[in-house]
């Protein structure tokens, strides 16, 4: 029986072609994209604060989309905001831990992304392994947004890029200082350096550089001090993960000490200087709660940008 649309589809053939593009990291999206992708992001975030507090957003672009979202990692913040972001785009959700899919155990990347592309419209994964995401993006059929890896962290900075900007105006020709821990949301700070065009600092112990590929990106000053004269927003990260053991947390806090973000570093940087940290915090470890609570902090507006940049990015990998 044909259906509506006419000649039903052979069994076993993949969904028809459509626009798609995957939203990987920042240095692998044209600058264009990225700037069109901040700039709907406020305007959705606009339109929000217009509507009578709607459950749904009014064009509902996403009605009728199914999304799953893949989380090898535990979330709070990337999880919430995704199923949020979907729901109000008139979207469903497909929830997934790396417990219910054991990617890469058993069953490879490849084969479950083909899997996966077969019921879903897009997936967000957030996992450890770079190549985890590059492999589910090569086999793919639908986009596929990085979540987070231990490489990087894209919709974060794009976040916080937007947070700058609503506050500051444009980031371009900025000085941003980050302070601590040369990690994966640095090295999305250096892809987005290049990109919107300021000027990176990282300020750490040598141990804890960040990687050799992102040399030529930022400048590195050794004193805390020294670096963060002058910076219109500092920026740092929570000093040990989750997973780390005991050992290496105390490692890290003796490396790190001088490296808190206090309300004397801060007075360093520029009187309108902003701010940010990513969260999840250890209040009065890596910043106090003076500066987290403090006139320069605008943590909780970075964290809520994350729904309305990822809804953004949604659409830019939908064609919507």
């Amino acid at each position: 029986m044909l259906g509506v649309w006419g000649r039903a589809p052979s069994l076993g053939q993949p969904k028809a072609k459509r626009y798609m593009t995957h939203f990987l990291d920042i240095h692998t999206t044209p600058q264009p994209d990225l700037h069109k992708i901040i700039s709907n992001a406020r305007m959705m975030k606009d339109a929000r604060k217009d509507m009578s507090k709607g459950t749904l957003d009014e064009d509902q672009p996403l009605a009728g989309q199914m999304v799953a979202l893949i989380f090898e990692k535990p979330s709070t913040r990337t999880r919430v905001s995704f199923d949020v972001g979907v729901r109000q785009m008139g979207g469903q959700t497909l929830v997934l831990s790396g417990a219910d899919m054991q990617l890469g155990h058993g069953e490879t990347i490849a084969d479950t992304a083909r899997v996966l592309s077969r019921y879903v419209d897009l997936i967000m994964i957030r996992t450890f392994e770079e190549q985890t995401l590059l492999d589910m993006a090569e086999h793919a059929s639908v986009p596929v947004i990085n979540g987070l890896t231990n490489r990087t962290h894209p919709c974060q900075i794009m976040a916080d890029i937007m947070t700058f900007e609503e506050h500051n105006g444009p980031i371009k020709g900025k000085k941003v200082v980050w302070s601590g821990d040369g990690n994966n949301v640095f090295a999305s700070f250096a892809h987005a350096a290049k990109q919107f065009e300021f000027d990176l600092v990282y300020t750490g112990p040598e141990p804890l550089d960040p990687e050799r590929a992102l040399d030529g990106l930022y400048t590195t000053v050794r004193d805390p001090n020294e670096a963060v004269q002058g910076a219109d927003l500092v920026v740092t990260d929570t000093w040990v993960s989750m997973h780390d053991p005991q050992s290496a947390r105390e490692r890290r806090h003796n490396q790190l000490r001088g490296y808190q973000v206090n309300d004397a570093l801060m007075a360093k940087a520029k009187d309108d200087a902003l701010f940010m940290h990513c969260l999840p915090a250890h209040r009065d470890d890596e910043a106090t709660s003076s500066v987290m609570d403090g006139k320069h902090s605008v943590i909780f507006d970075e964290a809520e940008n994350r729904l309305h940049v990822q809804k953004a990015i949604m659409r830019h990998c939908l064609g919507l």
